[in-house]
């Protein structure tokens, strides 16, 4: 990204994650419980305080005072995803295949 990040968009999607868009049009999912350590995060640990979270200075902040840089937030990478291919167990061929655990494979 050429310019500083800054989000734009911000919707609540359940506990701790908020869907942010970015001034670019990048969009993601990102679980702030990551960052709910210290005394200024505190109140944000319940989660009716956490929903009252609104965009200010190009990131999302709450009434307390608490953010989280967007910087910060636009690198965030999370959780490793789920592969695009299903796996499937492969079919047993015989009494000694039986006798093993199945093996996954990738459909495709």
């Amino acid at each position: 990204m050429s310019t500083l990040p800054s989000v734009i968009r911000a919707e609540h999607r359940g506990g701790y994650r908020i869907r942010v868009t970015f001034n670019d049009n990048t969009a993601k999912t990102i679980d702030f419980r990551q960052w709910l350590d210290g005394p200024v995060f505190e109140p944000l640990k319940d989660p009716r305080y956490f929903q009252n979270f609104f965009i200010d200075g190009g990131t999302v902040a709450w009434p307390n005072g608490a953010d989280v840089a967007p910087d910060t937030l636009y690198e965030f990478r999370g959780f490793a995803r789920r592969p695009k291919k299903r796996l499937k167990p492969v079919k047993s061929r015989g009494r000694a295949a039986a006798s093993r655990p199945p093996r996954a494979r990738l459909r495709g």
